[in-house]
């Protein structure tokens, strides 16, 4: 089990488009302290590619947002990514059909 599963779970839960969580929000749910690099905004990155993506950031991907980190403030918000399977399964937009033709 990853140690930021609680926080994927949440996440999961609350299913809103943004979630605006303070450092000790997050301690709250995960259960312990965030460590120090956490102030940074390199830790809060989106990175899904990588070979090793780490392992906070796969918790909030699972649960399908990615983390945008209010720099000096020691907040953070989270923000749900649209799938790309929904946006194949959007309709086309109608074909113009012109009088006459």
């Amino acid at each position: 089990m990853n140690k930021y599963d609680p926080l994927r779970d949440y996440l999961r839960r609350l299913g809103r488009q943004e979630v605006a969580l303070s450092f000790t929000d997050v301690e709250d749910i995960i259960g312990r302290v965030l460590p120090p690099s956490a102030d940074r905004a390199q830790w809060w990155a989106n990175i899904r590619h990588a070979a090793e993506p780490h392992v906070q950031g796969r918790a909030w991907h699972e649960a399908g947002y990615d983390a945008f980190p209010m720099v000096g403030s020691e907040r953070v918000v989270f923000r749900r990514r649209v799938p790309v399977r929904e946006v194949r399964r959007r309709p086309a937009p109608a074909a113009l059909h012109l009088p006459g033709g």
